[in-house]
């Protein structure tokens, strides 16, 4: 996903996002280091959607404490 359809994303759909990414993640790791994934690009994408999902929740969280203040 690009990093703007993340940001559509409700907190709480980022929430279930990061963790259907990081699920997503063992399973391609599992299946790495049993010598079934093809596709071994598809483990630095998700790994960098975790990222970006992690970053927008930091920023939110940054916005809204300023916010605040």
């Amino acid at each position: 996903m690009k990093a703007d359809e993340f940001r559509k994303l409700s907190d709480d759909e980022l929430v279930q996002k990061e963790q259907d990414l990081k699920e997503e993640y063992f399973n391609l790791r599992f299946q790495f280091f049993t010598g079934q994934l093809e596709n071994t690009a598809r483990m630095n994408n998700v790994r960098r959607d975790i990222a970006r999902v992690l970053t927008l929740k930091r920023s939110r969280v940054g916005e809204a404490r300023h916010g605040s203040e």
